[in-house]
This record gives structure tokens, C-alpha cells and sequence, in this order.
């Protein structure tokens, strides 16, 4: 795929894709007020997770994870592992569409199918992805802009309505240090720093290579940051049992914003937001999945493939769950440890070392010849 991207635009992208439905729900909640500890943890995980790519990226700069797998585990197993791959980026856009498409429906399009919401959303994917990675990244500059000044606006809003209080915080590590432990190996680790894994298909369509560390990393924190700072509002205004017990706290807070008798109900606003991140988070994915398939398919022309790939996703998203309370479920005790835990952290630093011993292998064979 002829794809080149600044280092500017994966800047952002990260950032819209990261903070996308982290900012929906609210990780590490389970640790109650210590929730933004966890979402620490998880954003130092994350980190070195990320670096783990890197590496990876600097022995093959040149090739999609999908390519590379099968450099260094071989020609079969690495087709299996890249397939296995693919199936999981598939699988967790329609997660994130069914997470988008539940919360329009319990919330303003209530009755609505949700079979429609999630169809308008997938066409406007798959239309962009017709029109090209590079346009997506075009775009993306242009909307993150927008939602920074929307989220500058919002959190005014919250600190004039006089809804924070701090105390709401306290005391912090109350019940120690396990609680945010059990959260960081169980969530935050995996949900949403872990994900940076899908960026191991677009690392080597950037144009300005010498950046890709700096850029990541920044970005990560930046986005980090921001849903740790979102994390502290929710619990400053909510409390903390309305905290962890909403299933949208962002919504929740929001909701209560009122200055005066006239500003007020800025929910709409907000969700304007979160289907915004929404679908740079779904089309991200997406675009990893096309990517995946051309790679080991062999396919010289990826559009005849996105109308398919998008029907897939959009019957999983339907499909993978019974019903709201089933798919927040799965998500908590299924999820991250059969298939973030060997997608996100095993398979990567497995083929690590392996790459290290291969290059290192390669590297005494050409030092011998030379000799």
C-alpha cells in the first residue's frame, strides 16, 4: 500500500485513538478514587510496551507487523500468527463500534435499532477508507484542533458550574496498593496504552522515520495525561459510588454542567466529541486489518477488500454480545486475558528476542565473510 503519513499526523492520531474510548468509560475504576493511580501504572506500562515496538521497528523499518512476524518465526507460522493478528484488530473494531453504538442508543437515539446507529457509523468508515489512509490523517489534524478547544470549553464549564470537589479524591490508597495493582495488570495496561499495538501496521508508512520514538512516546503521554485529568473531574464531581457504578461517567459529568438559569445541557456537545474519537479509533483498526490482508494476500488494489471487511465488522459488533451488560462483562473478564495479554505483550516480546538472535546471527555470518 502506498501510504506516507507525517510525523505530525501519527502524532495526533495517536492521540484521538488512545484517548477515543478511554475517555468513554473510565479505566481503573474498580480502584475507586484511586483510579488515576491506576491509569499512571498503565501509562508506564504502556511506555514500555511501545518501546518493545520500537525495537521491532528498527530491525524491519520497512515492514508492517504482518511482514515482519513471518521474517522472524518463518514463512507458515508467521501467515498463522499474522492471521491471528488480523482476526483481533477486526474483533476489537467491532468492540468499539458495539461500546459507541451502545452509547447513542441508551442515550439520545433510544429507539433506534442499534443495528442502524452501528451501520451509519461503519458506511462513514468505509467511505473514508476509500478515500485513503492519508486523507483519514488529513482529517484528523483538522478535528483534533476542534476537540481540544471543545474539551478546553468543557472543563471551564465544570470549574464555573462550582461542581468539583477535591475531597471527593480522598484518602488516597486507602485500602493500599493492591487495589490499583489488580487494576493496572487487569485493565489499564492492556485498555488503552496496550492498543498501540495496532500502530505496528502504520510505523513503517511514516515519512520522517527519525521521529517515530519521539512522536510516539509524546503522544502516548499527552493522551495519558488527558484521561488521567478526565479520570480526576469524573471522580471530583461524581463521587465515588456514582463514579464506578456509571456506565459513561464523561456523560454523567457533563450532564450536571449549569451556569446561570441558561447554560445547561451540554450533553449533545460531548457526544459530538465521542463519536468523533469513536471513529478514528474504529477507522485505525480498520485500516490495520486492510493493511493486514493486502500484506499477506498479496493484493495489489486493498479498496475491493473494504466493503467486505466492513460488513464483517459490522455483524460481530451485533453479534458478540446478547446484550450491554454481557459486553461490558466479556470486556472485564474475558477480554484482556485471552487476547490482549498474548496480542498486546507475549507474541511482541517473544518475536523480539527472536529478532534479536536472528539479527545478531545474521550480523556474525556477514563479519565472518567479510573476514
Amino acid at each position: 500500500m502506498d501510504i506516507k503519513i507525517s510525523g505530525f499526523q501519527l502524532f495526533v492520531l495517536i492521540v484521538l485513538f488512545e484517548m477515543g474510548s478511554a475517555i468513554l468509560f473510565a479505566p481503573g475504576s474498580e480502584s475507586k478514587q484511586d483510579a488515576w493511580i491506576s491509569i499512571l501504572l498503565g501509562l508506564a506500562g504502556g511506555l514500555l510496551l511501545f518501546l518493545v515496538h520500537y525495537r521491532l521497528y528498527l530491525f524491519y523499518p520497512d515492514l508492517p507487523l504482518t511482514s515482519y512476524i513471518r521474517k522472524i518465526t518463518g514463512k507458515w507460522l508467521g501467515t498463522i500468527i499474522g492471521l491471528l493478528y488480523i482476526i483481533y484488530f477486526l474483533y476489537q473494531a467491532a468492540r468499539i463500534l458495539r461500546d459507541f453504538g451502545e452509547l447513542l442508543v441508551t442515550t439520545v437515539y433510544t429507539s433506534t435499532p442499534l443495528f442502524i446507529i452501528n451501520s451509519l457509523m461503519v458506511l462513514s468508515i468505509v467511505y473514508a477508507c476509500y478515500k485513503g489512509f492519508e486523507v483519514v490523517a488529513r482529517v484528523a489534524e483538522l478535528y483534533f484542533y476542534f476537540i481540544y478547544l471543545f474539551a478546553i470549553i468543557g472543563f471551564l464549564m465544570i470549574m464555573f458550574s462550582g461542581l468539583i470537589h477535591i475531597e471527593n479524591l480522598q484518602p488516597i490508597l486507602e485500602n493500599g496498593l493492591r487495589p490499583v495493582l489488580k487494576m493496572f495488570f487487569q485493565q489499564t495496561i492492556y485498555f488503552p496504552f496496550g492498543e498501540m499495538v495496532v500502530f505496528t501496521m502504520f510505523l513503517p508508512y511514516i515519512n520522517e522515520s527519525k521521529k517515530v520514538k519521539v512522536v510516539c512516546l509524546g503522544a502516548m503521554i499527552l493522551a495519558g495525561i488527558n484521561i488521567v485529568i478526565t479520570s480526576v473531574v469524573n471522580i471530583s464531581v461524581l463521587g465515588v459510588e456514582l463514579f464506578t457504578r456509571s456506565n459513561f461517567p464523561l456523560f454523567s459529568t457533563v450532564g450536571k454542567i449549569q451556569i446561570s438559569s441558561f447554560i445547561q445541557r451540554l450533553d449533545p456537545f460531548f457526544l459530538i466529541y465521542l463519536i468523533i474519537a469513536g471513529f478514528f479509533k474504529i477507522t485505525l483498526f480498520f485500516n490495520a486489518v486492510l493493511i493486514g490482508i493486502a500484506d499477506i494476500f498479496k493484493f495489489e488494489n486493498h479498496r475491493k477488500i473494504i466493503f467486505p471487511t466492513g460488513l464483517i465488522i459490522l455483524f460481530l459488533s451485533i453479534t458478540i454480545a446478547a446484550n450491554y451488560s454481557e459486553h461490558i462483562m466479556e470486556g472485564i473478564m474475558v477480554i484482556p486475558l485471552y487476547l490482549h495479554l498474548p496480542f498486546q505483550i507475549i507474541i511482541p516480546f517473544i518475536l523480539l528476542i527472536m529478532a534479536y538472535f536472528r539479527n545478531r546471527r545474521q550480523k556474525q555470518i556477514k563479519e565472518y565473510k567479510n573476514e
